[in-house]
């Protein structure tokens, strides 16, 4: 259980990597390659949200110890990851639905939204994890 953190910031690191490369692929025409990347990038968000629903399950709430400057970065940081996360979800959904059904225009108008706020869920997971664990873990 103690691996989970590090699970789940590997599983957001691989998603933002899928996410990008999905996106260069469809801008250079591939996208069959596209498709690909980004049903990756959804499963893998997907093993994510699993893990963390598993881990805060069984562990609870994690606690910042830190004060000062330390916890004015943590907590801005989170408090845009969390909402922004929970409220991706939908779009995501709709985003892959319209591209699967072949509404490539909606899927377009969407995705200009999706991708650049999941990147950053994505990517800021990551942060949160090295400030939590590695940058100032629990004193």
């Amino acid at each position: 259980m103690e691996r989970l953190p590090l699970v789940n910031a590997s599983l957001n690191a691989c998603a933002t990597v899928l996410l990008i490369i999905g996106w260069r692929r469809v801008k250079r025409g591939d996208v069959a390659g596209h498709k690909r990347m980004m049903l990756l990038a959804v499963a893998v968000s997907s093993a994510f949200l699993a893990c963390y629903v598993t881990y805060h399950y069984a562990h609870g709430h994690t606690t910042f110890t830190r004060g000062g400057f330390a916890r004015i970065v943590y907590l801005t940081i989170l408090a845009t990851h969390v909402p922004l996360a929970a409220l991706m979800v939908i779009p995501i959904i709709i985003l892959v639905a319209l591209g699967l059904t072949g509404r490539i225009t909606a899927h377009k108008r969407l995705a200009r939204f999706v991708l650049p706020v999941w990147l950053y869920v994505s990517v800021t997971g990551v942060v949160i994890y090295v400030l939590l664990y590695h940058v100032w873990p629990a004193a």
